[in-house]
């Protein structure tokens, strides 16, 4: 794996420009918030990458915010206009992330930034090549706390399973895998960071993924 110059930080983005959620209130960088259009024909789409045109509507990345959101609807108060929301919102939000997630660890192995394996990932830890580590959700426990201990102040990204890391790695599945410095480690962290409300992580201790809860929505 290549040595980048570019330091990776060890949360989620935190800088930026803000943005509210309109269902909690609460003022965030755009990085750590969802960001929803509303279509020329009244559908509310979610803009994963912020980009598509339009008036943007923010909201906090939580499942429970988001349901919440659509039995409030609160995305036609934000629109101040009638809109179509699909029920499944949330799943599809999911699954959009999870296809980002891995779509930005591809761009790091095929650009010699990323690599799995137990040994292969112990020895980026150990030469300090490594700053992002991703553990697989349903792999062994005692594997990943070795890692994890070998890496203790590296941030954790540990809500893919191993089929889904597998695919990125060009096998049937993978368990451990670690980024190097660069822009993508920072954007794998922002997008788990917006994964992590809609997919639970396993039981361990704090990571990097971990934000505080949303108020309640009211």
């Amino acid at each position: 794996m290549e040595e980048q110059t570019d330091p990776v930080a060890d949360e989620p983005q935190l800088t930026g420009p803000e943005r509210r959620c309109v269902a909690t209130g609460q003022i965030l960088p755009k990085t750590r918030l969802l960001r929803f259009v509303v279509s020329p024909d009244g559908e509310v789409v979610v803009d994963i990458a912020q980009r598509l045109p339009g008036r943007g509507i923010w909201l906090f990345p939580s499942r429970d915010v988001v349901n919440t959101a659509l039995g409030k609807k609160v995305f036609a108060r934000a629109a101040r206009r009638q809109v179509q929301i699909p029920a499944d919102l949330a799943d599809r939000i999911e699954a959009l992330l999870v296809a980002r997630c891995l779509s930005t660890l591809g761009m790091a192995r095929r650009s010699g930034q990323a690599v799995t394996g137990f040994e292969k990932v112990k020895a980026e830890i150990q030469a300090g090549r490594a700053k992002v580590l991703v553990e697989a959700s349903d792999g062994a426990k005692d594997g990943s706390s070795k890692i994890r201990a070998l890496g203790r102040e590296l941030p954790v990204v540990d809500l893919l399973d191993s089929s889904e890391l597998g695919g990125v790695f060009g096998r049937d599945a993978a368990i451990h895998g670690a980024l190097a410095p660069g822009a993508l480690a920072r954007n794998l962290l922002d997008q788990a960071g917006l994964l992590a409300g809609f997919r639970a992580r396993r039981e361990g201790p704090p990571d990097a993924m971990r934000r505080e809860a949303p108020p309640s929505v009211v």
